[in-house]
């Protein structure tokens, strides 16, 4: 499935690895009472959240940019025939090439992929299975990690897992590196490819980098795991399980809101649910999401 929509000059375009009521509330935000979840649970159903499974919607999805010479994939998701430990992630079996290939984003055609961070649902597709081997899936294009994310894992996956991380780290990420098609971003890298600007968001992972999209006057953030739900628009100081820098995340995401906000900036996260793009706007002393409308489908010609 995939949907598009301009940004300028630029095509942006989603398309989607997976999405389910997958998550128990509970897990992916231990600190959420169900006192408060019931409160924001008619801000959020039925698209991010079903209460009668009491699940978290969550979504898995790559982002595609066009823009003048480049075909640039942001994240790529989760990947198919990857040996996952949730069931959720194993093994899956997904079209996603062609759906890829319907937005003008085929293998050969990817100039560049940019990662946020290095965790296993973002880096899937980095690699296909061929002849029992993980090897790149996007031969043409140099592969972009953020230096300080990398750093942090090459050294903590040294001495144990992660429930993050599982085992991409093996089939996603050290085959690109060594087939040698990695560049390293710093935190201050600034102007990107022409169209897009570096900026640091860390907290959920340590060297965690949002890309901000200019075109025309138009403007989006690709913010990455800021947010994982509407949730935590609503309630800013809430973290995720995985936020490995619990009160960093609060700043940043904060610093994300009140910027978003104030700029009228489309936002682009990787796991909302339906529409998965849109606003923050201000309700009283916090904030809300307003879902931004998909235009009808047109595919490249």
């Amino acid at each position: 499935m995939i949907q598009t929509r301009q940004i300028g000059r630029a095509r942006v375009t989603r398309v989607v690895d997976y999405a389910a009521p997958t998550h128990d509330p509970a897990f992916l935000f231990p600190a959420l009472s169900p006192e408060r979840l019931a409160e924001c649970a008619p801000l959020i159903a039925p698209h991010h959240y079903v209460p009668a499974m009491d699940r978290l919607i969550v979504t898995i999805q790559i982002w595609v940019v066009a823009i003048d010479d480049k075909v640039i994939l942001i994240d790529t998701g989760v990947g198919n025939a990857k040996p996952r430990t949730p069931p959720r992630m194993r093994g899956l079996n997904n079209r996603v090439p062609e759906w890829l290939e319907a937005a003008g984003a085929a293998p050969d055609k990817v100039t560049h992929v940019l990662q946020t961070h290095m965790h296993a649902d973002h880096t899937g597709w980095n690699t296909v299975l061929q002849d029992g081997a993980w090897v790149p899936t996007f031969r043409n294009a140099r592969y972009l990690f953020p230096r300080r994310d990398y750093d942090h894992w090459a050294e903590a996956l040294q001495t144990g897992g992660d429930i993050a991380m599982d085992t991409s780290w093996d089939d996603s990420v050290r085959p690109i590196v060594e087939a040698g098609l990695v560049d390293f971003l710093d935190d201050d890298a600034g102007e990107i490819l022409g169209c897009l600007t570096v900026e640091p968001l860390p907290g959920h992972s340590p060297g965690m980098l949002g890309y901000r999209l200019r075109a025309d006057g138009d403007e989006g953030l690709f913010c990455a795991d800021v947010f994982h739900s509407p949730l935590q628009i609503l309630n800013p100081d809430l973290n995720t399980a995985y936020c490995v820098l619990p009160e960093v995340a609060r700043a940043t995401r904060r610093r994300v809101l009140e910027e978003a906000a104030e700029n009228g900036t489309l936002l682009m996260p990787m796991h909302f649910g339906p529409p998965c793009c849109g606003y923050i706007r201000r309700a009283g002393d916090g904030y809300r999401f307003e879902g931004a409308a998909w235009p009808e489908l047109t595919l490249p010609g």
